[in-house]
């Protein structure tokens, strides 16, 4: 991913809210996107770097999670790129709704940045707070992935306490959503499309059936 990777990072450090803990992870990339985390990491103090062996996705979410600090958790995939208020506007509605799990709305992009299937929620719904149960019935509806996924969230740090990423598990956050569910009281929701994801050919989200998609 290393022809996307700077305009992803570049998304992260331009976030309206500054106090950030940013975590690179060098998977084992055979690419230059190694030396591009380093170069990161010498112009801006915020960010730390990992470099390890290639564990796939789920090894790479966890390795970051064993070395940050902050207080509460999110993640982007090296391909996509974010919103510049996208943390201030979940951070914000997480600490109004007192609730432990903020998500907000994404578009899908092409490569050129330009909306590809604005396949979003639209109308279907709206800025709205659920119990541990109403969102647990929102998994199981037809839009239930917006909810699944790992990407488009602040998390509140204690959530990961007891949750790891299945090891060599591709839709990795279908293994554990509820699990993080079941640590949270209250779950907010952002209508706001603040999360743009790069559909790219080649990426896990192409890919046709494999094993490593189920338990």
């Amino acid at each position: 991913v290393e022809k996307y990777l700077k305009k992803c990072v570049d998304s992260i450090l331009a976030q309206t809210y500054e106090n950030l803990e940013v975590i690179l992870v060098d998977d084992g990339s055979p690419d230059t996107c190694p030396a591009i985390c380093d170069e990161f990491s010498k112009k801006d103090k915020r960010i730390k770097v990992i470099h390890k062996k290639n564990g796939g996705l789920s090894d790479a979410r966890n390795a970051g999670l064993e070395i940050a600090t902050g207080e509460y958790i999110g993640f982007v995939d090296s391909d996509d790129f974010i919103s510049s208020e996208m943390y201030s506007v979940l951070l914000c509605n997480l600490l109004k709704s007192k609730a432990d799990l903020a998500i907000c709305n994404y578009v899908r992009v092409d490569e050129c940045g330009k909306v590809a299937v604005d396949l979003s929620m639209k109308e279907t719904l709206k800025n709205r707070c659920f119990s541990r149960k109403e969102f647990i019935e929102e998994l199981l509806k037809p839009y239930g992935g917006y909810y699944v996924v790992a990407w488009n969230k602040l998390y509140k740090r204690k959530i990961f306490e007891n949750i790891r990423f299945p090891y060599g598990k591709q839709h990795e956050d279908e293994f554990i959503i509820h699990h993080i569910v079941s640590k949270c009281e209250k779950i907010v929701f952002v209508e706001e499309k603040l999360y743009y994801y790069l559909q790219r050919e080649g990426s896990i989200m192409s890919n046709s059936f494999n094993v490593k998609f189920m338990d």
